[in-house]
């Protein structure tokens, strides 16, 4: 995730891509460092929301849980 996830969500940025392609280095440099804080408080938000589910929401927390076992379960082990 933090090596392809968030780098694409980064170049995604809008004011970013503008800078990049209208502005020095360091101006985009700054785009950058903004839209990179953007990305993480919407991973944070969105990481928050899946524990609360995760912890408040019964059906969700059996359906997670079943999902994950499934797919972990049939993983070659060592």
């Amino acid at each position: 995730m933090i090596t392809e996830d968030i780098p694409n969500r980064v170049a995604a940025d809008t004011a970013y891509r503008n800078a990049r392609q209208h502005s020095d280095k360091q101006n985009a440099r700054i785009e950058h460092d903004k839209a990179l804080a953007r990305v993480m408080t919407a991973v944070l938000k969105d990481d928050t929301e899946l524990f609360k589910q995760f912890m408040d929401n019964e059906s969700f927390r059996r359906w997670l849980t079943d999902t994950v076992f499934g797919i972990t379960y049939e993983r070659p082990t060592g």
